[in-house]
């Protein structure tokens, strides 16, 4: 079954692909998000996220160097030429109209020209996707003894929390918990900052009062990251069961968590500044829990 083409930026398609990427209302409604780029797209899918839509450019698709295969949905696009492609024999046909049939997805070919007005950035290898969004709760977390977690209230911008995403992929962080959340879990901006550590660390969104119960009842250390009353978060052991919690940068964190806390904790400020970039303040503690761990 040939695989669909569009050359024009005015597809209906290629429009919700657009709406999507921009519009949080309608990812909610429609319960798809974007992922742009082969790296990304791969972390995605290894966690479980099925693609509703899978856009591919043939002239930018191909093997990236130090490939080895198969890979998560290699096997399922070809970099050659997708109009003579079939799909493979394991695959299951679809029902979702037009284009290439895999398993609960379609790929559609799209132009250069196309491809070029659709991606936010180069260098992702010519493939971007429609995923189906799923619910990311508390409950859904699987700890092991004495985790890690890092916790973050209310925080605002996407690159910001993409990045301390980064952060608890390298640290080994065991979960990351979203509190009150002013950006949506699923903005591309916070994909691409994350660069797809969103779907390689377990992550729940919650309000505050429903992470604070959820960690009380398991006997979690509650450690507040504030210049107030606090010492410095060197001198606390975080070899136990610890959630590190961090709010925003202009107000710190609401009152609830500060009273919740097992104990408060500060980074030392030796310029005439009075705070770090939240993502810069969550790897410094962070990787100090691995130091004491380790």
């Amino acid at each position: 079954m040939p695989s669909e083409l569009i050359t024009s930026a005015q597809n209906p398609k290629v429009k919700r692909l657009l709406a999507l990427q921009k519009d949080s209302s309608l990812r909610r409604e429609s319960g798809l998000f974007v992922v742009e780029g082969r790296r990304e797209l791969e972390h995605c899918m290894a966690a479980g996220f099925e693609p509703d839509t899978v856009f591919v450019c043939p002239d930018l698709y191909g093997p990236v160097a130090g490939d080895t295969v198969p890979r998560n949905f290699a096997p399922l696009i070809p970099p050659t030429s997708l109009r003579s492609w079939a799909p493979p024999v394991h695959a299951v046909t679809g029902g979702h109209g037009s284009g290439t049939q895999v398993p609960g997805y379609r790929i559609i070919e799209v132009s250069r020209e196309v491809y070029d007005k659709v991606a936010y950035r180069g260098g992702t290898e010519g493939v971007i996707a429609e995923m189906k969004a799923r619910e990311r709760r508390l409950e859904d977390l699987a700890l092991p003894q004495n985790p890690l977690i890092m916790v973050l209230e209310a925080v605002e911008k996407p690159g910001n929390l993409g990045a301390v995403l980064r952060s608890a992929d390298a640290a080994g962080a065991d979960a990351v918990i979203i509190c009150d959340p002013l950006t949506d879990l699923y903005n591309p901006n916070l994909i691409r900052a994350s660069i797809g550590a969103v779907f390689t660390v377990p992550v729940a969104v919650c309000t505050s009062e429903e992470a604070i119960a959820w960690l009380k009842s398991r006997g979690i250390r509650i450690l507040t990251a504030q210049l107030q009353d606090s010492s410095l978060y060197y001198d606390c052991d975080m070899r136990c069961a610890t959630a590190l919690v961090m709010g925003t940068e202009s107000t710190g964190l609401t009152a609830q968590w500060r009273e919740a806390a097992d104990a408060h904790i500060r980074i030392p400020m030796l310029g005439e500044l009075d705070s770090l970039n939240v993502s810069v303040s969550a790897a410094i503690l962070l990787f100090e829990a691995v130091r004491q761990r380790q």
